[in-house]
């Protein structure tokens, strides 16, 4: 199928082949009719994306602060290597469309093939032949749905908020400032609610494009005495609200705002404008209210709403961005507001980059931009062709899940493509997946993992996906009689890790894990400096705070941090040690959403070893995130965020590196190695007993700290 992309780096904009999206859980496989272009927040991007670098800095400051502290902490390959992902990578665009339904997951209810739909979302509702959406971004229409008006939908849900922030009553007045395309739609919503409408806009032919339809009284902004005249329309009293719908660094927004609005009355600021308005003359002395409009409506920005399906009781959330996508479509459809003025431009798909060129270059007026669809062309899921035919060598890889983590520590360090045959890539997004195989030089990328599993050439399988999904493809890759390397953890239960087991005793097939701590430059020295025999260690991890809303907290996604992070830290002891765990005892630090980040974990080894995981999540950023000492026989040592270690015995011994190594570069070699030589880097009981560990962590804990052996 074919999607439109742009890369940050160049600003170039291109139609390009991708395999369809994937089809996860909870999500519907859409096939686009219409997309709508969003002049002002795609404009941004669009023109951000053609400045120089110097350009791109100053608009985006905040992450120039986050390129300069990867700086210091990873030093120049890494903080390059992260950088380049970003600019070289395929940027979708777009984020409202609508079309009918071509496949469902299996766990999807609500939604049949067939079925006409409209969707929204940036990452998901694209300008794409074919998109996929999880299902509380998309709503059902009727089967003889107007598709081209209803793929205005995310932005009349936008628009839709910011009136029922505005909390109006029949008969009174509202003053809507900027008549661009949401404008111009919140002004329609208001005069179907019976509201008066005055709009204001810097563009006198937006006033007056917007008096013949949906405005009771326009005004451009630079009217003399237009503060008068809105009080004299309003019999003296000021406008009852104010939505300002308008983009702009300037003040003049909000404080017009509180020169026109009554006393006591509300301000919602939908549009991206600076709020620091001036507290005199207006704002103090009438007491006015500014509200906020958060894009769609609640349940936005939340991944357990849009991702993982779960709705808020409509009892208690009355408008979701879901049921105000639905309450917009219902309106369009009925004909109580007409949409049909608002699109002055459409163009074929293959036509796009000239839609953006007039946005960027403001070649002519414009307002809704339309992009049409063959909707009768088909669309198959297959693996697609990027690099030809590969040699086949002893060893040929697929990699299932390619994100940031994968892109700067695991491809890059795979060996040379004359070692290693690098057949196959899939991720969830066929822009990533393209452009990995692009960058990484595998010869096809798909968006089936069928393509990777049941490809008889592949006989070494990567796992970098969402943790949940790793136990499945482990299993599936181990049946197919493929080595496998997983990043941690390994699993998410105790069921997944019996079954493991079995297979890798059945199948005699290499599993490597990514505990990549024990492979530092600096760890083997620690271990080497401090012996063999009973070792009391400390691991202080300075973890920092991750919101509850994160895939990473959720138990059924990331499993949580004991189980996605803390076996990092149980492994590095067991390494450094040289024996397995055997039983812990955790204490965490309640916290009122339940997290169990703030934990200490007191863990015993079968040789007599002990060892204290402290992972805190509320420390400060200004701390070193992790800090190991070990202590054993008149000797201690210290590891310091994998940058320096020092040693204390009859002397001190210290040993620095230039920038912090946390071993995956030694890691992945140490894993190619052994697939040729037989032997696994990383024993299996003992990667089988740090899970087991980080399982019975979680039990300690329901069982308020008791110990639990394993």
């Amino acid at each position: 199928m074919e999607q439109l992309t742009q890369k940050l780096g160049s600003g170039e904009m291109v139609i390009q082949e991708l395999p369809i999206p994937q089809l996860s859980s909870g999500m519907i496989l859409v096939k686009n009719h219409f997309s709508l272009i969003s002049a002002g927040t795609e404009g941004t991007t669009v023109k951000t994306a053609r400045k120089s670098l110097i350009g791109k800095a100053k608009e985006r400051p905040q992450q120039v602060k986050q390129v300069l502290d990867t700086l210091k902490t990873k030093g120049v390959v890494q903080t390059y290597r992260a950088i380049m992902k970003k600019l070289d990578a395929y940027s979708p665009l777009g984020y409202s469309c609508a079309g009918e339904v071509i496949d469902v997951a299996d766990d999807v209810t609500g939604f049949k093939v067939g079925d006409k739909v409209a969707c929204a979302g940036a990452g998901y509702a694209n300008h794409a032949e074919v998109v996929a959406v999880p299902v509380n971004l998309c709503v059902k229409l009727h089967d003889d749905a107007d598709l081209q008006l209803a793929c205005y939908n995310t932005v009349g849900a936008i628009a839709l908020q910011g009136v029922r922030q505005a909390d109006m009553r029949l008969g009174e007045t509202c003053a809507v400032i900027g008549l661009g395309l949401i404008g111009e739609i919140v002004c329609r919503l208001l005069r179907a609610s019976g509201i008066n409408v005055v709009g204001i806009d810097i563009s006198e032919a937006a006033v007056n494009a917007a008096k013949s339809t949906c405005v009771d009284l326009g005004l451009p902004r630079n009217t003399p005495g237009i503060e008068e005249q809105i009080s004299a329309y309003t019999d003296g009293l000021g406008v009852d609200a104010v939505i300002i719908t308008a983009g702009t660094s300037s003040l003049d927004p909000i404080n017009f705002a509180g020169a026109i609005c009554r006393k006591k009355g509300r301000v919602v600021v939908l549009g991206a404008v600076p709020t620091g308005f001036e507290r005199n003359p207006y704002w103090y002395k009438k007491e006015l209210e500014l509200r906020m409009s958060c894009s769609y409506g609640p349940g936005r920005y939340d991944l357990k709403y849009e991702e993982n399906g779960i709705d808020y009781p409509a009892p208690y959330v009355r408008w979701t961005e879901k049921r105000n996508m639905e309450a917009f479509q219902q309106l369009v459809y009925s004909g109580k507001i007409d949409l049909s003025p608002l699109t002055t431009h459409r163009f074929k798909f293959e036509d796009a980059p000239k839609a953006y060129d007039i946005i960027a270059r403001r070649l002519e007026p414009y307002l809704g931009i339309v992009l049409e669809y063959d909707a009768n062309k088909e669309h198959q899921r297959k693996a697609m062709t990027i690099a030809g035919n590969v040699a086949l060598k002893d060893i040929n890889i697929g990699f299932i899940g390619a994100g940031s983590y994968a892109q700067s520590n695991l491809l890059p360090y795979l060996p040379s493509e004359g070692e290693v045959g690098r057949i196959c890539v899939m991720t969830n997004s066929g822009t990533t997946s393209k452009r990995v195989a692009e960058k990484f030089h595998f010869a096809q990328c798909t968006s089936s993992e069928n393509d990777i599993i049941n490809n008889k050439d592949i006989n070494t399988l990567f796992i970098a996906t969402r943790h949940n999904t790793h136990a499945k493809y482990v299993i599936d890759g181990l049946k197919a009689g493929k080595n496998v390397y997983v990043e941690k953890p390994l699993c998410l239960k105790m069921d997944e890790l019996v079954e493991i087991q079995q297979l890798c005793e059945e199948k005699r097939c290499g599993v490597m894990i990514g505990f990549n701590r024990r492979f530092s430059p600096l760890t083997p020295i620690v271990k080497r400096e401090m012996g063999n025999g009973k070792m009391s260690m400390i691991y202080r991890i300075n973890a920092g705070y991750i919101p509850s809303s994160s895939w990473i907290q959720d138990p059924k996604v990331g499993g949580g941090r004991i189980l996605g992070e803390v076996c990092h830290f149980i492994d590095l002891m067991a390494y450094m040690c040289g024996s397995n765990p055997v039983q812990v005892s955790a204490s965490v630090l309640p916290d009122p959403e339940g997290l169990n980040d703030t934990v200490n974990i007191l863990v015993d080894f079968s040789n007599g070893s002990t060892g204290v995981v402290s992972y805190y999540a509320n420390g400060p950023k200004s701390l070193p995130k992790e800090y190991f000492e070990v202590f054993s026989s008149g000797k201690a040592a210290i590891l310091c965020d994998f940058k320096s270690c020092k040693i204390y015995g009859s002397s001190v011994k210290t040993h620095k590196l230039s920038v912090q190594d946390k071993g995956q570069k030694e890691m992945m070699q140490a894993f190619f190695k052994s697939l040729k030589d037989g032997s696994m880097p990383i024993p299996l009981d003992e990667i089988f007993s740090v899970t087991k560990a980080t399982f019975a962590v979680l039990k300690s804990i329901q069982q308020a700290g008791a110990p639990v052996r394993f």
